[in-house]
């Protein structure tokens, strides 16, 4: 077996602890995505998924920011790793926010798309893209607690599953198929719980 295959098992294994802790909407989901994210940035490096790698580097400023949103907020200064994030409580995505947030993805598509086919060998600038951009707005969407990224990472997870087979990664691959059936389950578990 080699190396590569070795570290896209424990990402893909790691990857699963992770959206079974977003599901939960767990507030470890956020270390275990930093973690999850240093793999991926290897493994998609060496795919030549260069947008997918990047995103990588992004998501973990984000889980970050959702660990600090999530567990140590001003308004609940006692949260611990220990608790849920009390302070966010799972809603829709304001009605004022889908516009501005699909103008972002469209112009990040773009730009995205620009700079893969003019600086890389991508073979797969305009899925790759797509997958990003979406990606950086439901990431976005996941720290504020909004129902509807799981809708965007349902779209994103089924793109992303035909182009990792696609380059043969298959154990990714096969990630995001669970990811896909995660997100549909996850979505009618938070619609349960908004209030």
């Amino acid at each position: 077996m080699s190396v590569d295959l070795v570290i896209e098992i424990i990402g893909a294994i790691i990857g699963l602890i992770y959206i079974f802790l977003e599901y939960k909407a767990n507030v470890w989901l956020w270390p275990v995505g930093i973690l999850m994210s240093l793999f991926y940035l290897v493994i998609f490096l060496h795919g030549k998924f260069y947008a997918d790698a990047a995103i990588y580097l992004y998501y973990i400023g984000a889980n970050i920011y959702g660990l600090i949103a999530w567990g140590h907020s001003r308004r609940n200064p006692q949260s611990s790793m220990e608790k849920p994030a009390e302070n966010l409580v799972i809603t829709h995505t304001p009605k004022r926010l889908v516009l501005p947030l699909t103008i972002i993805a469209v112009i990040l598509w773009i730009a995205i798309f620009w700079i893969l086919k003019t600086f890389t060998d991508s073979p797969v600038p305009v899925g790759d893209a797509f997958t990003t951009a979406l990606s950086i707005v439901a990431m976005w969407m996941l720290a504020q607690k909004y129902l509807e990224q799981w809708v965007l990472w349902i779209v994103v997870n089924i793109v992303s599953t035909i182009l990792y087979f696609w380059k043969g990664l298959y154990p990714t691959g096969v990630l995001f198929i669970v990811y896909v059936i995660i997100a549909v389950l996850g979505y009618f578990r938070w619609r349960k719980e908004i209030a």
